[in-house]
């Protein structure tokens, strides 16, 4: 149900690594319970942020929630697709509607992540 390539938060994002660079969006289950998705805001490129960091917000029809960095970095890209089209992160949670790509600062912070199967496992 939840792509096996990526890494999971316990708030719901999903990061994919290539390299020193990994991008970053929140999950299936956080845009579905999130509903109709309206509004995003994400960090300019060149920003750092500590792990845990607020980097954004996600605003839908019922709820505005912060979106949290899975792994420290400098945001090297930021999806302008989903500033026009936020219902972007509805449709394709995993593909268009990626939020930000990240180079990661420190490797073992990918530690503390889930894999699908411990992701899928906290939603039952």
């Amino acid at each position: 149900m939840y792509p096996e390539d990526l890494m999971y938060t316990e708030n719901h994002e999903w990061i994919r690594v290539e390299g020193d660079v990994a991008t970053v969006g929140i999950s299936d289950y956080a845009q579905n319970e999130l509903g109709d998705i309206v509004f995003v805001e994400l960090p300019e490129v060149d920003e750092d942020f500590g792990q845990g960091d607020a980097m954004g917000v996600v605003e839908s029809v019922k709820a505005v929630s912060d979106i949290y960095m899975p792994v420290g970095g400098t945001i090297v890209e930021a999806n302008e697709d989903v500033l026009d089209a936020p219902d972007l992160v509805n449709s394709d949670p995993y593909g268009e509607g990626w939020l930000v790509k990240v180079r990661f600062s420190d490797e073992s912070e990918m530690d503390s992540l889930m894999n699908a199967e411990d992701y899928q496992a906290t939603l039952e």
